[in-house]
Formats: structure tokens, C-alpha cells, sequence
């Protein structure tokens, strides 16, 4: 890579960007992001700039406009060939143009392109969506501006992709990042987060419902930039009811009022202390190259692949006994330990790690696509529900065939992916455990992958919840049209949104109801809201944007991954609900072309890629003494005395040896003192080992061992720490 001066390319070309300006306004569950990009043509001939970059996969890009001089020229949605072809007859005719497109492939990949920059011209391009927050293990609400756009890895014998991708490292980005955010909530804001360095947050009243953050000056463009917002009382459910548009027709989604639902549905007690103790659990692991990058560009840490290792360690430490499992590897190939899922003992637990240790970023390609056919094409075992994790850098281009492929096989699974590292799809892994019924969760930067991998083998263990119907009560004279597609899933704890438009007036209520009805574990549960249908202040048109966004999407899965299997009627509806709402789709594209300037721009195009950054390598730090108490717990839930367990815990054998109450097995001995050090030492990592520990505490329930008060009181005055016996769960 050549040492870059000035705004050059990785081929020493000037690169026509200056900076991206980025304006975020959060509303509760829902952000608008404006963005704004500086071109500028330093070169003696005219340009045209090409510019790759990620968006959040959920994101509804709703405008687009470019500002050159004092002209402004605002982008209208037109279908995505028609729009192509103006665009070059545009530039043919010597008119500058802009055309911004969503990726076939994959729906969190946009292309810009910026035609007919003159010399010594310059353009600001301006660029909205809206999207919503995802709820993460903590209660933080996520929000993601992807800065990293990782290079898409092309299945073999596909078709080519449809955006040539120019990549940097991060330190060679030659344009800069600014970005603020606003947080406007109807509950407290308790706190904001953040990977990158921000300001302190500044908030705007007493009431502490609204706050603004800065992101630092500087930013390297080494990850995405990710704010966590928190509030207080988070799982209340909500309601924002907007108007519509009044120049839209009464009785279309503009037109009429649209209503955004955050539900939160509460279990029993009685059924979440119950944890399943059977299942099928696949672990489908990415070891394709690229999963040899840190976890964290800056800190050069830990590798993906070596998280990945860890976390299947955690894994497999904290399954049930009675249930059956298998790890599947896949890069250009795929490979499985075993040829079916296997009972799980400490026989197959044993033969499964020495594979896992051995795993290593060395497959290839990332074709994720063939192993999920084989795992569909295996027969379900009876009485234990299959459970998918995917582990993944989502690196890939065919997302959409992925996710259908997942889509149709969701009555006999459930599917929990993870993102992992700067970059990964998140069309991918938000698709995939939408479609499959799961849970989403993306680990970046500092994020430790075991804690929110244990979350979501939480929420496998819950049992499945059926027969959901979600019924409307409102006035008379008004009429619902849900916009969502009906909810599969539901999760202790998890949000599930809903939008859905309302149409005609109410001449007096002014109250509607939603009732969730569901059965678990063969009891009937419900959740009711009732929402004022008065609109809420100023709310902009986020949720009727966020609604077509939905139902595009829905639309868009509704045929076959490849484009040519979609059927007209399906891209007619798209294209007409695009141009509509004015809301981006795989079958439009936002074109604007500026006729103001009379006179045609002279002399060949030159083409210019403006680079995204990429990311470093990793170097491999040694493994934690959790993980390594973790690794030698048995299968059926106990530590045997050994010299490893002594020094695991920081003692010598003859010590543990010696403090060992005289009538007491040596498992009982060495299982209390390994429940003590994990009580005593590693509380704050306690959502990692509570299902390992709630194993251990079984299997000494089952022993019947005496003098445990005793065994608690030795273990505590050996390792130093003061946990007491009831606290142990003993």
C-alpha cells in the first residue's frame, strides 16, 4: 500500500471527498440520521466520483439532494433501470447528475455515484434515513453509523456483484468524520455510551428526557461508530401515533395516520425458572479468512476467530445434559464434527473440543449458504427443538438467498446469529434471526462475545412460544392495514415492533387497544396497550417511512433470494409504495439531475473510487483464567481435583489437597471450591457461567453430599473470599 499524500486513492488518484457531516436525531426507538458529503474536483478535468458505503441493514433511505454552489437539486425515487438510464443520458448530454442505489444483493450496501464535477467544482450531497434502535443484552438501545465497509465475499459461480468496492486502511481514509447526536425520549435518559471518544453528554433540561453527545475530532475510521442509549424504565411498552402527509391521499400509507408499537411482553415467573433441558443446538462457525481480523482495529486484540473459539467453549460448558449438538466450520468448504447431532456426554464434548481448539480463519471464502442446506436437509430429532447459532463476519453478497433459505425452513427452528467484528452485514444477521425466529446480536470493538452469546442460549432455552395473534380494538370509522409482517417470536424481555396504518376518524373515541394473545408451555398469556390516537408532536414522517421500510422488505422476501424469480405483480407494488413514501428499495433508486447550469460540461469523465476503510491484524493475547477454570468443568456439571483446577485458581495441589474437609469426594471438594472462585472473583462476568454454575449446583443436589456447610466454610478461608452457602444456590 503506497504511503499516501494529499486526498489520493490507493492508486494515487485525488480522491474527490472531503468529509461526512453526520446529524443523528434519536426519538425513543427511532433515529433520523442526516448525512452530509463535501466533494470537491481538484483536478483539470471533469469528474465522476464513485462512492461504496455501508448503511444499517434496517435503515429507509428517504432523501437525497445535491447542492452545487447556490443550486440545489433534490433526488425523486424513480424505478432503479429508468433511473440508471437517465442518469447517463444525463451525463452524455454533458449535465451533471446524481444517482444513489441500494445493492441487489444485499440491503445495507448503497452506491453513490456523483457525475459531471467540473474543475475546481465542488458538490455537497445530502443524505437522510431513518432507522430503528435494536434493543442489546444490556437494555442499551444500539445505534450504528457503519464506517467500515468490509470487502463482500462472492460465492463461486455467481453472478458479479453489483458495486466494485475500493477499500484503504483505516489510517489512509482521506476524508474526515464529524458527527452529533441529539436523544429526545419520553422517559429519563440514563446514560450514553459509546466505542469511539465522545464529549460528555450534555443534557437539555431537568427532566433529562433530552441530551446531545459529540463524537471526539479526530476519528480514525477504524470501526463504526456505535452509541448506547439507555433509558430509565426501558421495558415500558409505547405508542406513537403519527398524522399524515397532508398533501397525500387520505386512504394511501402517506396519507393516513401510522402507528409505531414497542411491546415488551412479560412471561411468568413459573415458566422462565423452568430452563429447558433438551434441544438440537448447531453451532454453524465462519472460519473463512477474514475471520482471522481483531476483534477491535485499534487495540489489535484478540482475533474473531479466537473469540469464536472461547465462546464455543462457553457453549458447550453450559448445554443440558440429555440434549444433542454439533459444530459446523465453513469457508469456500464446510465441514461438521460429527457426521449427525450426537447426545451430548463427556465423550462427545471431549471430541468436539479438541476440534473447536483447533480451529483457525483458514477456509477461504465466506459461502455460508451450503451448510445451512445440508443442516435443513437433517432430520429434526424428536422432542428436541432445533436451535441454529451462526457465527459470522457477514461478509457475504448473496444475503438475500441466505435469508430466504432461512425463511423457508423457520417452522422447524430457531436461528440466533451473531455479527462479529467492524463491518459485518447487518441484512445478514438481522434477516437471518428475524426470519428464523431468533435473536440478533453484533459484537464490536471492546464487546466481550460472551456475554450476549449466553444471552441468546437464554433465550433458546425459553420455551417456545405459539399461537401468536395480535387483535385491534378501535373506534368506530376507523380501519387498521398492519404493515408488519405477523410476529413469530417472542422473547422474555425483547422488544418486538410493530407498525400498522390507520384509516378514517373516530367522531368520538380517541383510544385504541392492542391485544398480544399466545400460548406457553400450553398455557394462554396475554399483553394489552392502549394508545391515544391523538398523533404526537412532531415526529417528522419517521414512522410512516419506517412502516413502508417494513413492508418493502416483507415484499421483497416474499418471492425467491434471486431477483429474476421475483414476480412483476410483487415489483410493481415495491416500486409504487418507493416512489410513494419516497423510501428506498432493491427495485428503485433516488436520481436528481441538474439542468440550472445552461452550459454542457466539455471532455472525457474520469472515474474516481473514494476508498472505505478496512481493517488490521490481529495478534492472539493468552487465555483468561475464567475461561480456563470453564474448560475443565465436566459434563455433567462437576470439576474434578486436579493439578490444572489448583492452578486455575491460583493455588498449588498439595494446598487444595490439604484444606479438603476429611470425609468429603474429591469432586464435591473440587466443584464447591470452583463455584466459590466464580462467586468470589468473577461476579461481574456472571451472565457467562450462570448456566455452567446452575449445572454444577444439580449435579451436587444429585450427590447428596454431606458436610457441604463445611466444604463452603474451608473453600472460602482457602481462597480468600467470603461468599456465603445460600448464595451458592447449596
Amino acid at each position: 500500500m503506497v504511503n499516501c499524500c494529499g486526498l489520493l486513492t490507493a492508486k494515487k488518484e485525488p480522491v474527490p471527498l472531503k468529509s461526512v457531516e453526520v446529524e443523528v436525531e434519536v426519538r425513543d426507538h427511532m433515529a433520523t440520521v442526516v448525512s452530509t458529503l463535501l466533494y470537491e474536483n481538484k483536478e483539470d478535468k471533469p469528474l465522476e466520483a464513485v462512492f461504496v458505503f455501508p448503511l444499517p441493514g434496517e435503515a429507509a433511505v428517504c432523501h437525497f439532494s445535491a447542492k452545487i454552489g447556490e443550486t440545489q437539486v433534490v433526488a425523486e425515487v424513480q424505478e432503479k433501470q429508468k433511473a440508471r438510464e437517465q442518469y447517463d443520458d444525463a451525463l452524455s448530454s454533458g449535465l451533471q447528475a446524481f444517482l444513489l442505489e441500494e445493492s441487489e444483493q444485499s440491503p445495507d450496501i448503497f452506491s453513490l455515484r456523483v457525475g459531471s464535477l467540473p474543475p475546481g467544482e465542488s458538490a455537497s450531497i445530502r443524505l437522510d434515513y431513518v432507522t430503528e434502535l435494536a434493543v442489546q443484552a444490556d437494555d442499551g438501545l444500539r445505534f450504528c453509523l457503519p464506517a467500515v465497509l468490509n470487502p463482500r465475499y462472492q460465492p463461486q459461480g455467481s453472478e458479479g456483484g453489483s458495486f466494485q468496492v475500493s477499500s484503504v486502511p483505516a489510517s489512509l481514509v482521506p476524508y474526515s468524520l464529524s458527527l452529533s447526536a441529539r436523544v429526545s425520549s419520553p422517559r429519563p435518559i440514563s446514560k450514553v455510551e459509546s466505542n469511539c471518544t465522545v464529549e460528555p453528554l450534555q443534557y437539555l433540561n431537568t427532566e433529562q428526557t433530552q441530551a446531545t453527545i459529540k463524537l471526539g475530532a479526530g476519528h480514525k475510521f477504524d470501526r463504526d461508530v456505535e452509541l448506547l442509549i439507555y433509558y430509565k424504565d426501558a421495558h415500558q411498552p409505547t405508542a406513537v401515533v403519527e398524522a399524515g402527509q397532508d398533501s397525500a391521499k387520505p386512504g394511501t400509507l402517506m396519507g393516513d395516520s401510522v402507528v409505531m408499537l414497542s411491546l415488551y411482553p412479560e412471561f411468568p415467573q413459573a415458566v422462565m425458572s423452568s430452563v429447558a433441558s433438551c434441544g438440537e443446538f448447531l453451532f454453524v462457525i465462519d472460519c473463512s479468512g477474514s475471520m482471522g481480523c481483531p476483534m477491535n482495529g485499534r487495540e489489535r486484540g484478540q482475533s474473531r476467530i479466537g473469540s469464536a473459539r472461547d465462546t464455543l467453549l462457553l457453549l458447550l460448558k453450559s448445554l443440558p445434559m440429555g440434549c444433542y449438538f454439533n459444530i459446523y466450520s465453513f469457508g469456500s468448504r464446510y465441514d461438521h464434527i460429527f457426521p449427525k447431532s450426537v447426545e451430548y456426554s463427556q465423550k462427545s464434548i471431549d471430541e468436539a473440543l479438541k476440534v473447536v481448539e483447533k480451529m483457525k480463519a483458514n477456509m477461504g471464502g465466506t459461502e455460508i449458504l451450503q451448510p445451512l442446506k445440508h443442516i435443513y436437509s437433517q432430520p429434526c430429532i424428536p422432542s428436541q427443538p432445533r436451535q441454529l447459532f451462526i457465527f459470522t463476519d457477514g461478509e457475504v453478497e448473496n444475503t438475500k438467498e441466505v435469508v430466504n433459505l432461512v425463511k423457508r425452513n423457520s417452522g422447524c427452528h430457531r436461528c440466533f446469529s451473531f455479527g462479529i467484528g467492524e463491518g459485518a452485514s447487518s441484512a445478514l444477521i438481522t434477516g437471518v434471526a428475524k426470519e428464523g425466529g431468533g435473536h440478533a446480536q453484533f459484537i464490536t470493538g471492546a464487546d466481550r462475545m460472551q456475554p450476549k452469546v449466553m444471552q441468546s442460549l437464554r433465550f433458546a432455552m425459553q420455551p417456545a412460544v405459539l399461537d401468536i395473534t395480535v387483535t385491534w380494538d378501535l373506534p368506530k370509522g376507523v380501519s387498521v392495514t398492519p404493515l408488519s409482517p405477523p410476529i413469530t417470536t417472542l422473547f422474555q424481555g425483547q422488544r418486538s415492533l410493530l407498525y400498522a396504518q390507520l384509516t378514517g376518524e373516530s367522531s368520538g373515541a380517541t383510544e385504541g387497544c392492542v391485544t398480544v394473545k399466545y400460548n406457553l408451555v400450553d398455557q394462554p398469556s396475554q399483553n394489552q396497550l392502549h394508545f391515544s390516537l391523538n398523533p404526537t408532536e412532531d415526529t417528522g414522517l419517521t414512522a410512516h417511512r419506517l412502516g413502508a421500510r417494513t413492508l418493502i422488505r416483507s415484499l421483497e422476501m416474499e418471492k425467491g433470494g434471486n431477483m429474476g424469480q421475483h414476480n412483476d405483480g410483487v415489483k410493481e407494488k415495491v416500486v409504487e409504495l418507493s416512489v410513494q413514501s419516497g423510501v428506498s428499495s432493491a427495485f428503485t433508486a433516488f436520481i436528481a439531475v441538474n439542468k440550472a447550469n445552461g452550459e454542457a460540461i466539455q471532455g472525457p469523465l474520469l472515474r474516481r473510487n473514494v476508498p472505505t476503510p478496512t481493517e488490521p491484524e490481529p495478534i492472539q493475547p493468552p487465555r483468561d483464567s475464567l475461561l480456563q477454570l470453564i474448560s475443565l468443568q465436566k459434563a455433567s456439571g462437576c470439576w474434578v481435583l486436579e493439578p490444572s483446577l489448583a492452578a486455575a485458581l491460583g493455588r498449588t495441589s498439595k494446598e487444595v489437597e490439604q484444606a479438603k474437609p476429611a470425609l468429603v469426594n474429591k469432586e464435591v471438594w473440587a466443584t464447591i471450591l470452583a463455584l466459590i472462585w466464580l462467586h468470589g472473583f468473577k461476579m461481574e462476568a456472571r451472565e457467562e457461567w450462570e448456566l455452567l454454575a446452575m449445572k454444577a449446583v444439580s449435579w451436587l443436589h444429585a450427590q447428596k453430599a454431606p458436610s457441604v456447610t463445611e466444604c463452603v466454610e474451608a473453600g472460602n478461608a482457602l481462597l480468600g473470599c467470603k461468599v456465603q452457602k445460600d448464595a451458592l444456590g447449596l
